[in-house]
């Protein structure tokens, strides 16, 4: 009896394991799928507020509306494979450039602000960003979890002797 509920302990504590890092994804990437959304459907021209801001190297190279475009496209293909878990870590890697970018583009100047009102007449502080990019430095570090299409992927390989076990 004892080894009956020692395994089905075990069984409990494997379905939970990588719960957390099941909602750091959700949440991250719909918040990103939906900025990005957001982006595109407001056209592929760059708003004027945004053609002024001064861009990091080497995005200062490039023109606004090709910079909008590709701030869109990212965060809607990245914020998707982050939401399904397929290449979790280069996902979470590109959005956490293109939250650099934004952090030093937009939110930085504004400060710690906007955390009481998200949306605020004066923008949003870089709070809510920080949040976001810790977000996904976890799971850059520790992968999307076996609730990841990544999980289900590495399963259907075959094992290599080369490779280590997990």
């Amino acid at each position: 009896m004892n080894s009956w509920l020692t395994w089905r302990a075990q069984q409990v504590r494997e379905l939970l394991n990588d719960l957390g890092l099941l909602a750091l994804r959700l949440w991250a990437g719909q918040e990103f799928l939906l900025a990005g959304w957001t982006k595109l459907s407001g056209g592929w021209q760059a708003p004027e507020w945004f053609a002024g801001l001064d861009f990091p190297l080497p995005l200062n190279a490039l023109p606004p509306d090709l910079n909008w475009l590709a701030a869109g496209v990212g965060e809607v293909v990245l914020g998707l494979a982050l939401l399904l878990g397929l290449w979790s870590r280069l996902a979470a890697l590109g959005l956490l450039f293109i939250t650099y970018v934004a952090v030093y583009t937009v939110h930085f100047d504004l400060g710690w602000a906007g955390w009481n009102q998200i949306d605020t007449e004066a923008g949003q502080g870089f709070k809510v960003p920080l949040m976001l990019a810790i977000m996904l430095w976890t799971v850059l570090t520790q992968g999307g979890g076996q609730y990841a299409l990544d999980a289900w992927r590495g399963r259907a390989r075959p094992s290599s002797p080369l490779t280590p076990s997990t």
